[in-house]
């Protein structure tokens, strides 16, 4: 029989109740599925927080914590979550819950957070020397601390096949942390529960870690320059057109460095790069649906050759487009 894994789940005041419950839900999620084939649960779930008892969420509502953290022996854990939310602050001021990470972290076979929870283990200096990412509208705080390699624009840094990432990890804000969930089941328990468990949830069985955490679309101006705006529309009905710099400036009646400033302020990205994204937006959606093959969505989005879309793939999203297909679609 499988030994039972503990997965505990900080809690303090004012953390984000979806980083907690989302998660967790995975895990609680599997064990059922593990429950309808006649085996027995493999998780145990634990929410500890600096005492026992009820902390009041961002949302409003309590999370009850099971036990309190500087109670706890770390090496009868199996993973600790550390999640984000408004109360971060506070937590990284928090010396005694610092200290009890950095004891912890060697006894612990797998630590991570989710959201703004990376702010605490890099306060902690745990991220220090190593990869780490988090929600976008923190990684200017995470980037201040200048021994860790931020990356932004991914999901998390789970890797099972890295022992340093296997051990500890970080992913972006909220819904990434269901993501990363799921990883750490399939390395737990296998693809084909963790599948079972995503469909459950009616959602993917993960999105790779390496994807991106926003989708260019929504990357609209920020400012007033109707011009850019109305271009940004008109780029996803010709995707399979000339959209080199000098078309788009033609399209939009200005000049190519014009173009390319405008884009940068506004867009935050050039507009090559930004073309890349929506023509890759767009072939994953052709992929997930079963629209056309390979070659017809590399063609149709403007990729032209099928190579061209599996190296964009290979960079953005870590996974083929055919590896993607079989996944998702």
């Amino acid at each position: 029989m499988d030994a039972t894994r503990t997965i505990a789940c900080l809690v303090y005041p004012d953390v984000m109740s979806l980083d907690v419950t989302g998660p967790m839900q995975v895990f609680a999620s599997a064990n059922v599925e593990r429950q309808r084939q006649g085996l027995a649960a493999h998780y145990a779930l634990l929410l500890i927080g600096e005492q026992a008892g009820p902390f009041a969420t961002s949302a409003g509502f309590k999370l009850v914590a099971d036990a309190p953290w500087g109670s706890m022996d770390p090496a009868g854990l199996d993973t600790l979550l550390v999640p984000g939310g408004s109360g971060v602050q506070v937590q990284m001021h928090n010396r005694s819950l610092l200290d009890w990470l950095r004891g912890a972290e060697p006894q612990i076979r797998r630590l991570g957070s989710v959201c703004s929870g990376a702010l605490i283990l890099a306060e902690a200096g745990l991220l220090n020397g190593r990869k780490a990412t988090t929600h976008w509208a923190d990684l200017a705080a995470l980037s201040g601390y200048s021994a860790i390699e931020v990356q932004g624009d991914r999901l998390h840094t789970y890797d099972p096949t890295d022992r340093e990432s296997a051990h500890l990890f970080s992913s972006a804000g909220v819904t990434a942390g269901i993501d990363l969930a799921l990883a750490l089941v399939e390395a737990d328990l296998g693809r084909a529960l963790a599948l079972r468990v995503a469909q459950r949830l009616v959602m993917f069985l993960r999105r790779p870690g390496g994807q991106t955490q926003f989708s260019p679309m929504l990357a609209a101006p920020t400012g007033s320059v109707a011009r850019l705006a109305e271009l940004l529309e008109w780029i996803p009905g010709h995707l399979g057109e000339d959209l080199s710099i000098e078309a788009l400036a033609e399209q939009a009646h200005i000049t190519p460095r014009t173009l390319c400033r405008l884009f940068n302020l506004e867009v935050g990205m050039g507009p090559g790069q930004y073309v890349e994204r929506v023509r890759l937006e767009a072939a994953r959606n052709l992929l997930l649906d079963a629209q056309a093959s390979i070659a017809t969505v590399a063609r149709l989005t403007g990729f032209g050759h099928p190579e061209n879309l599996r190296r964009s793939f290979q960079k953005h999203l870590a996974v083929s487009p055919r590896d993607f297909f079989q996944r998702f679609g």
